[in-house]
């Protein structure tokens, strides 16, 4: 066997907030993505159906709003070294207080994204 056997190149994708580098997706089994997250912009404010997921900071810092509804959100700063898991059905909201890596590894339900308020007019839409 040789190395194109083996290796698979990194998915990026391009969001208006920045952008993500899919390391690791395996269907029906776990995902993994290193989100990049420019200072001052923020992910939509969000809850999945299905998709189960915890998010790291692994440089900078993110402001976090989570509850359990969108009228009943918590916010704190999370730092490098900090993660927080986020089960179906939770509301959340990370916003780039300085630039900002987060990784993530989550269930494979990658469209499954329901957004409440988004400041890039994509509410309401599934899509990732």
């Amino acid at each position: 066997m040789s190395k194109s056997d083996w290796v698979s190149p990194v998915k990026r994708v391009d969001k208006p907030w920045g952008h993500e580098e899919w390391f690791a997706l395996v269907d029906g089994k776990f995902c993994g993505k290193a989100i990049h997250v420019t200072a001052g912009h923020s992910l939509s404010l969000q809850y999945h159906e299905r998709k189960e997921e915890t998010i790291c900071v692994q440089s900078g810092r993110l402001r976090v709003e989570v509850g359990p509804h969108e009228s009943q959100l918590e916010e704190f700063d999370l730092e490098p070294g900090e993660s927080i898991h986020l089960t179906p059905g939770t509301r959340h909201r990370v916003t780039a207080l300085v630039d900002t890596v987060m990784l993530e590894a989550s269930t494979t339900e990658v469209t499954d994204v329901v957004r409440l308020e988004d400041r890039y007019g994509r509410q309401g839409t599934s899509a990732g």
